[in-house]
């Protein structure tokens, strides 16, 4: 199954640089990059069942557990499509930092865990991303039924008539094009990707009011450091309207990880020229107080016998109203180890909630439960 997310401009404009770099990549794009993402692009896949399922009654979206994996599947919102509570991300990694042969076994290790959702988009990479996405999937022999993969368009190529959401860029074109993908069977659902509350409310009134097909999720930025928007406003839309979270950078570019405890090693991602923004971050002083924070969490993670990476993955998991969490990852060691955080979620209690709060003291304020 293909999920389309569309990307508002305005939200483009306003990120950290990394746009405006991957913009310039596509512009360089060659020809037959283009006609083989074309391809790639098209493929429909439905997502898969793996085995035995142990409902557990107790989750809001509807959780249930893989016998063979252990992985946790819940609904995308309050669609009808189940996807595994981690997803592989292919930013920055599929195309750019790894190698084809990593990609390969990143894929292969996240699909023998149970993940059924893998991220892209037609920008990463230049388009490379979705290539190897795909050329990998071919080459396994995967069912095609068997996965759920999300693309993001928007940025496209170097011309006008590359990039954008449609002639306008306005909400209710938006809202025709994705009906007509869907009807036209190129993709079976579509979300948005940094849209703020207000632009997918109206994105779901346009759609009501003339008979047209809503958004069924947010892809929103959420980790320990960014809280408002997955905390207190996508609740309310997905009470209201059904419109489910699927998170992305659960370690904040790699800064959760430990690795920019004393400073950037060579080798991160940081210390790459094009990433100088997330250096920046990182040596600021609010990026020196993140660090300090992250300390004070590691007991808490020793505690729970997991490493401060799972313990943060698995902090995201714990908000019933995260559908999935897109993980990042340029090493197969990296990868299992993140994985692993679907182990520590059950640890995952109030009281140790709470200590986290009281380390991290940027719990947002919101004025009503949503989960009772």
């Amino acid at each position: 199954m293909q999920v389309s997310i569309a990307c508002t401009e305005h939200n483009l404009k306003s990120r950290n640089g990394e746009d405006r770099l991957l913009s310039k990549q596509s512009s360089n794009a060659p020809n037959v990059v283009n006609a083989a993402r074309a391809k790639f692009r098209t493929v429909a896949l439905i997502a898969r069942s793996l085995g035995t399922f142990t409902p557990q009654h107790h989750i809001s979206l509807k959780e249930s557990t893989a016998k063979q994996t252990g992985m946790k599947y819940r609904n995308l919102g309050k669609s009808g499509l189940r996807v595994s509570c981690l997803g592989l991300g292919t930013w920055v990694t599929f195309g750019g930092q790894i190698s084809d042969e990593v990609a390969e076994r990143l894929m292969t290790i996240a699909y023998e865990s149970g993940v059924n959702l893998f991220d892209t988009a037609e920008v990463y990479a230049a388009g490379k991303a979705e290539v190897i996405l795909g050329s990998i999937i071919k080459k396994k022999g995967w069912r095609r039924s068997s996965l759920v993969i999300t693309t993001k368009l928007y940025w496209g190529g170097k011309a006008e008539t590359e990039r954008g959401l449609s002639r306008k860029h306005i909400i209710e074109e938006i809202v025709r094009a994705m009906t007509h993908v869907i009807n036209q069977g190129m993709a079976m659902y579509w979300g948005t990707s940094r849209w703020s509350a207000m632009e997918i409310m109206e994105a779901y009134s346009v759609a009501r009011q003339f008979n047209m097909i809503p958004p069924v999720c947010e892809q929103a930025e959420y980790h320990l450091f960014q809280r408002e928007k997955v905390e207190v406003q996508l609740p309310e839309l997905y009470h209201k309207i059904g419109v489910g979270a699927m998170t992305w950078s659960p370690l904040a570019c790699g800064i959760i990880s430990g690795k920019y405890g004393n400073g950037v090693p060579e080798s991160s991602r940081a210390s790459l020229k094009c990433y100088q923004w997330l250096k920046e971050r990182i040596v600021s002083e609010e990026g020196r107080k993140q660090q300090n924070k992250l300390k004070d969490l590691s007991p808490i993670a020793e505690r729970l016998g997991c490493t401060l990476p799972q313990l943060a993955v698995a902090w995201c998991l714990r908000n019933e109203g995260v559908s999935s969490v897109l993980l990042g990852s340029s090493t197969p060691e990296q990868l299992i180890e993140n994985l692993g955080a679907i182990q520590v979620l059950p640890k995952m209690t109030s009281h140790v909630v709470n200590e986290i709060d009281n380390i991290l003291r940027n719990k947002p304020y919101s004025k009503k439960d949503y989960r009772s």
